[in-house]
Protein backbone atom coordinates (compact mmCIF):
# COMPACT_ATOMS: atom_id res chain seq x y z
CA UNK A 1 0.00 0.00 0.00
CA UNK A 2 0.96 3.47 -1.17
CA UNK A 3 -0.19 6.66 0.15
CA UNK A 4 -0.21 9.89 -2.28
CA UNK A 5 -0.93 13.50 -0.63
CA UNK A 6 -2.21 15.78 -3.57
CA UNK A 7 -1.66 19.38 -2.82
CA UNK A 8 -2.81 22.35 -5.10
CA UNK A 9 -0.68 25.00 -4.50
CA UNK A 10 -1.92 28.19 -2.54
CA UNK A 11 -3.94 31.22 -4.20
CA UNK A 12 -1.81 33.01 -6.32
CA UNK A 13 -1.39 37.33 -7.02
CA UNK A 14 -2.39 38.49 -10.21
CA UNK A 15 -0.84 41.65 -8.98
CA UNK A 16 1.32 42.01 -12.25
CA UNK A 17 -1.00 40.88 -15.28
CA UNK A 18 2.02 41.25 -16.91
CA UNK A 19 3.60 38.24 -15.14
CA UNK A 20 4.26 34.99 -16.93
CA UNK A 21 1.51 32.64 -15.61
CA UNK A 22 4.26 30.40 -14.43
CA UNK A 23 6.30 33.05 -12.43
CA UNK A 24 3.14 34.25 -10.63
CA UNK A 25 4.07 34.36 -6.76
CA UNK A 26 1.17 33.88 -3.75
CA UNK A 27 -1.04 36.47 -2.54
CA UNK A 28 -1.17 37.18 1.29
CA UNK A 29 -3.65 34.42 1.26
CA UNK A 30 -1.55 31.85 -0.12
CA UNK A 31 1.36 32.88 2.13
CA UNK A 32 -0.63 32.33 5.17
CA UNK A 33 -2.56 28.23 3.57
CA UNK A 34 0.81 26.34 2.79
CA UNK A 35 2.26 27.00 6.69
CA UNK A 36 -1.29 25.78 7.99
CA UNK A 37 -1.47 22.92 5.69
CA UNK A 38 1.58 21.86 6.90
CA UNK A 39 0.78 22.21 10.13
CA UNK A 40 -1.87 19.42 9.58
CA UNK A 41 0.60 17.36 7.69
CA UNK A 42 2.62 17.12 11.04
CA UNK A 43 -0.28 16.89 12.96
CA UNK A 44 -1.95 13.80 11.31
CA UNK A 45 1.82 12.01 10.65
CA UNK A 46 0.79 12.90 7.00
CA UNK A 47 4.63 13.19 6.54
CA UNK A 48 5.88 12.52 2.64
CA UNK A 49 9.08 10.43 1.91
CA UNK A 50 9.20 12.30 -1.39
CA UNK A 51 7.15 15.88 -1.95
CA UNK A 52 7.52 16.58 -5.98
CA UNK A 53 6.25 19.83 -6.80
CA UNK A 54 5.51 21.69 -10.26
CA UNK A 55 8.64 24.15 -10.75
CA UNK A 56 5.85 26.73 -11.66
CA UNK A 57 6.62 29.82 -8.45
CA UNK A 58 3.00 29.50 -6.69
CA UNK A 59 3.58 25.97 -6.59
CA UNK A 60 7.22 26.05 -5.33
CA UNK A 61 6.45 28.64 -2.95
CA UNK A 62 3.80 26.69 -1.54
CA UNK A 63 5.84 23.29 -0.83
CA UNK A 64 8.49 25.15 1.02
CA UNK A 65 6.02 27.00 3.51
CA UNK A 66 3.96 23.53 3.60
CA UNK A 67 6.95 21.08 4.32
CA UNK A 68 8.96 24.05 6.73
CA UNK A 69 5.69 24.35 8.82
CA UNK A 70 5.47 19.87 8.21
CA UNK A 71 9.27 19.78 9.62
CA UNK A 72 9.80 17.98 6.48
CA UNK A 73 13.91 17.52 6.21
CA UNK A 74 13.80 16.03 2.66
CA UNK A 75 14.11 18.12 -0.42
CA UNK A 76 11.65 18.97 -2.86
CA UNK A 77 12.14 17.99 -6.47
CA UNK A 78 10.41 20.35 -8.78
CA UNK A 79 9.36 19.10 -11.96
CA UNK A 80 8.20 20.88 -14.96
CA UNK A 81 5.83 18.08 -15.85
CA UNK A 82 3.64 18.97 -13.15
CA UNK A 83 3.31 22.47 -14.62
CA UNK A 84 -0.91 21.72 -16.03
CA UNK A 85 -0.42 17.83 -15.83
CA UNK A 86 -3.10 15.68 -17.04
CA UNK A 87 -3.44 12.82 -14.52
CA UNK A 88 -1.63 10.86 -17.18
CA UNK A 89 1.07 12.56 -17.05
CA UNK A 90 0.66 13.09 -13.06
CA UNK A 91 0.76 8.64 -12.99
CA UNK A 92 4.11 9.08 -15.71
CA UNK A 93 5.81 10.82 -13.11
CA UNK A 94 4.88 9.15 -10.27
CA UNK A 95 5.75 5.99 -11.77
CA UNK A 96 9.27 7.09 -11.71
CA UNK A 97 8.92 7.09 -7.55
CA UNK A 98 11.99 5.94 -5.64
CA UNK A 99 10.37 2.27 -4.42
CA UNK A 100 11.35 2.68 -0.37
CA UNK A 101 8.80 6.06 -0.75
CA UNK A 102 5.68 4.81 0.83
CA UNK A 103 4.44 8.27 0.95
CA UNK A 104 4.59 11.22 -1.85
CA UNK A 105 3.64 14.50 -1.83
CA UNK A 106 2.75 16.14 -5.13
CA UNK A 107 2.30 19.70 -5.44
CA UNK A 108 0.51 21.08 -8.43
CA UNK A 109 -2.44 22.49 -10.29
CA UNK A 110 -6.23 22.55 -11.35
CA UNK A 111 -7.78 20.79 -13.20
CA UNK A 112 -5.21 17.76 -13.54
CA UNK A 113 -5.32 17.92 -9.85
CA UNK A 114 -8.74 17.33 -9.43
CA UNK A 115 -9.29 14.53 -12.64
CA UNK A 116 -6.30 12.73 -11.05
CA UNK A 117 -8.66 12.57 -7.41
CA UNK A 118 -11.74 11.68 -9.62
CA UNK A 119 -10.14 8.88 -11.57
CA UNK A 120 -8.10 7.32 -8.51
CA UNK A 121 -10.81 7.39 -5.95
CA UNK A 122 -13.94 7.55 -8.62
CA UNK A 123 -15.40 10.43 -6.09
CA UNK A 124 -15.13 13.78 -7.59
CA UNK A 125 -13.37 16.08 -5.24
CA UNK A 126 -13.04 20.14 -5.48
CA UNK A 127 -9.79 20.88 -4.49
CA UNK A 128 -9.52 24.72 -4.15
CA UNK A 129 -6.35 26.38 -3.65
CA UNK A 130 -4.01 25.14 -0.57
CA UNK A 131 -6.14 21.46 -0.45
CA UNK A 132 -4.60 18.71 0.40
CA UNK A 133 -5.80 15.36 -0.06
CA UNK A 134 -4.69 11.77 0.99
CA UNK A 135 -5.32 8.91 -1.47
CA UNK A 136 -4.53 4.86 -0.36
CA UNK A 137 -3.23 3.17 -3.12
CA UNK A 138 -3.34 -0.50 -3.46
CA UNK A 139 -0.30 -1.04 -4.65
CA UNK A 140 3.27 -2.10 -3.45
CA UNK A 141 5.28 -0.10 -6.17
CA UNK A 142 4.73 3.09 -7.80
CA UNK A 143 5.74 1.64 -11.05
CA UNK A 144 2.03 -0.52 -10.64
CA UNK A 145 0.47 2.48 -10.61
CA UNK A 146 -1.73 2.38 -13.66
CA UNK A 147 -4.71 4.64 -14.91
CA UNK A 148 -7.16 1.77 -14.03
CA UNK A 149 -5.51 1.96 -10.30
CA UNK A 150 -8.38 2.45 -8.00
CA UNK A 151 -7.32 4.27 -4.74
CA UNK A 152 -9.36 5.23 -1.38
CA UNK A 153 -9.70 9.15 -0.73
CA UNK A 154 -8.70 8.67 3.30
CA UNK A 155 -9.02 12.62 3.86
CA UNK A 156 -9.71 15.89 2.14
CA UNK A 157 -8.63 19.06 4.00
CA UNK A 158 -9.43 22.97 2.44
CA UNK A 159 -7.56 25.39 4.32
CA UNK A 160 -10.51 27.84 4.96
CA UNK A 161 -12.03 24.57 7.25
CA UNK A 162 -8.66 24.96 9.83
CA UNK A 163 -8.97 26.29 13.06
Amino acid sequence: MKTLLVLRHGKSSWSDPALDDHERPLNKRGRRDGPRMGKLVRKYGLMPDVVISSHAVRARLTAEAVVQAARYAGEILLDQRLYMASPADTLSLLRTVRENAETVMIVGHNPGLEELITQLTGEPQDLPTAALAQIALPIEQWRDLKPSTRGTLLGHWRPKELA
